[in-house]
């Protein structure tokens, strides 16, 4: 290992995307993987052992503790590791959680490996590394209509309504379960008079409400 390597860490829990983002580190010059864990409650155990630079992990992680809240722990234990989300979600709420529990970046993974590398390099040195269809998601929040009669999680639910995504798929993104996500849609035609998905969807567009 090099002296000036940047040590990485990895929290995923599948173990063929964890294999191939430990080789893809280590057969490059400049990077070396310490250690590679399948949930956050093992890497937060080692984390002063490992000592990483930068910790690359999934938000939707097996065990009891999920990324959200392990990117919370292992920031207020090392508040100087960059952290880097690389996951296959991309909804608005996961995204904003991750970003204000104290990640610096957030990529898909279908993220080509040199951007991959590049984000790496590039939290290192105080960027924020962002996937494009992301840094495009944060931009337009700044863009919509402040003056909303949606929460942030109505809003929420109603995007991934609109992307044509079921309850039960947006229940296990949000964590929640499928009556929380009734509720919500329930109140959200509440708020914009409306009677079903479809209206909900093009009165909250043509007001950038999303």
């Amino acid at each position: 290992m090099g002296l000036h390597d940047i040590r990485v860490c990895l929290i995923e829990d599948d173990p063929v995307t964890r294999n191939g983002f430990g080789l893809l580190i280590d057969s490059t010059h400049g990077y070396q993987v310490i250690n590679s864990y399948s949930n956050c409650e093992d890497a937060i155990r080692q984390l002063d052992r490992d000592s990483p630079d930068v910790v690359m992990m999934d938000i939707k992680l097996p065990g009891g503790m999920n990324g959200i809240v392990g990117i919370g722990k292992i920031k207020k234990l090392r508040p100087r590791v960059n952290i880097i989300v690389v996951t296959a979600y991309e909804n608005d709420e996961l995204v904003f959680q991750a970003l204000c529990a104290g990640a610096g970046g957030y990529l898909t993974k279908n993220t080509p490996p040199a951007r991959m590398l590049d984000a790496i390099r590039e939290v290192q040195t105080g960027g924020a590394p962002l996937s494009t269809h992301i840094a495009r998601m944060v931009v337009q929040s700044f863009q919509k209509n402040t003056n909303s009669p949606l929460s942030p999680r109505e809003t929420e639910v109603l995007v991934l309504l609109d992307k044509g995504k079921s309850y039960h798929t947006i229940a296990d993104e949000l964590f929640v379960d499928k009556e929380t996500i009734r509720t919500h849609i329930k109140n959200t035609y509440l708020k914009l008079e409306v009677h079903s998905k479809a209206d909900a969807i093009e009165k909250a567009r043509r007001q950038k409400l999303i």
